[in-house]
C-alpha cells in the first residue's frame, strides 16, 4: 500500500502523534486580504479531529 503523495506534501505529525496542517487562502490573490487575515493564515495549526481518521488513512498510519 502506497501513502498518498499529495497528503505527505500536506500533513506532518508531531512528537505527540498529532497531525499538523497548513491554513488554506494564502497562496495567492493576496491583495484584497488584509494584513491581519494574511498573518493569521501564515501559522500551522492542528487538524480537526473530524478530519482525523480520513487523514490518517491517506497517510497510512494506525
Amino acid at each position: 500500500m502506497k501513502t498518498n503523495s499529495g497528503a505527505k506534501k500536506r500533513f506532518a505529525l508531531t512528537g505527540t502523534g498529532k497531525i499538523k496542517r497548513r491554513h488554506a487562502f494564502h497562496s495567492h490573490i493576496l491583495t484584497k486580504k488584509t494584513k491581519k487575515q494574511k498573518r493569521n493564515l501564515d501559522h500551522v495549526t492542528l487538524l480537526d479531529s473530524a478530519n482525523k481518521r480520513q487523514v490518517r488513512e491517506l497517510l497510512r498510519l494506525r
